[in-house]
């Protein structure tokens, strides 16, 4: 079975045969141990420390359809090699062209998305708010919010509601985590623990729906909540958006109140918070092991990973886009 790599370690990757060959560094480029990684089981690689390497390695890389995410010492996304789009077809292109060049028909789609995410934001403050946690303010709010979401009448005015969404969604933190203070929303650098954790989960949630794009054929360039101008794979903005609430803030809540992350896994700096490599070998093994947790799929009647159920909603959006079957946004049911 497939499975991600995370490299925190700066070092020197090479192919040796069909065995990726990666040889931890110094700061003087010493090599101090050297790890072989057999490429059959290699679905993706995940960078956070330099990575020395050459374009043979690349090409094989690319041959075997194998991505590279890379993030900066700030633990924010950078961006990613992604291999030549062997599945993207010619008809899929114009017609998602078409869809996000026709008004009623994009807004339509990103209401659709926006209505999915402000459900899951809600299903987690229900849970908590039944379990001694007093969200109810915060979930009257979004219910009010999401009431508007169908009335927008451009693009703009949308996402005007899902950021008053997601804001007071936010408030709710530091009700349901213990310890912890989520304080504003801060992104460049985070100035708490809890945003930190939010930064960085987020971006391991864009590139694993990047990935699944990247599976279907759907072009991750041409987005509908987002502006395609904003980053260059914005449709893993719009599918992320969904999937935020489940699988990101729901292991935020469970690493913090379990105390599996801790005030020491974090590095404070002036004006900003980030994670020791201590917090995100935590992260990483704990986000690994819950993408790769199955549960029972209601219309599939079969176990899907979490995973899946973004590959699943890449199928979803594609068959709207041809036309096959309406749109309907992933909800939770648990």
């Amino acid at each position: 079975m497939k499975k991600s790599y995370y490299l925190f370690n700066p070092g020197r990757m090479s192919r040796e045969d069909n065995t990726l060959k990666f040889a931890v560094t110094d700061d003087n480029g010493n090599e101090s141990s050297t790890k072989y990684i057999p490429v059959e089981t290699v679905d993706n690689l995940y960078v956070f420390g330099s990575l020395d390497t050459n374009s043979t390695l690349y090409n094989f890389l690319g041959k075997e359809h194998i991505s590279v995410h890379f993030f900066d010492y700030y633990e924010h996304y950078t961006g990613s090699y992604m291999p030549k789009d062997y599945l993207l077809a010619g008809k899929m292109i114009i017609a998602q062209t078409n869809v996000h060049s026709n008004f009623r028909e994009r807004l339509s789609l990103a209401q659709k998305l926006t209505e999915g995410a402000a459900f899951n934001m809600l299903k987690n403050l229900r849970y908590y708010n039944n379990r001694q946690k007093d969200t109810s303010e915060q979930i009257s709010r979004i219910e009010f919010l999401t009431e508007s979401i169908l009335s927008t009448t451009d693009i703009d005015m949308l996402m005007g509601i899902e950021g008053n969404i997601r804001s007071s969604y936010y408030e709710a933190f530091s009700i349901i985590i213990n310890d912890f203070e989520m304080g504003q929303r801060s992104k460049r650098p985070p100035s708490n623990e809890i945003n930190a954790m939010i930064s960085f989960i987020n971006s391991l949630c864009y590139t694993l729906c990047l990935d699944m794009i990247y599976h279907t054929q759907l072009n991750p360039t041409i987005s509908f909540l987002h502006q395609p101008g904003e980053r260059r794979y914005s449709l893993a903005l719009d599918l992320s958006e969904i999937f935020k609430p489940i699988l990101v803030d729901r292991l935020i809540f469970s690493l913090l109140n379990k105390k599996q992350i801790q005030a020491s896994d974090f590095d404070h700096k002036l004006n900003s918070c980030l994670l020791k490599e201590s917090g995100r070998k935590i992260i990483v093994k704990s986000w690994d092991e819950k993408i790769n947790e199955t549960i029972k799929h209601r219309s599939l009647g079969r176990n899907v990973s979490y995973k899946h159920l973004v590959k699943l909603e890449c199928y979803k959006l594609t068959k709207h886009i041809l036309n096959i079957e309406e749109y309907k946004p992933f909800k939770a049911w648990w």
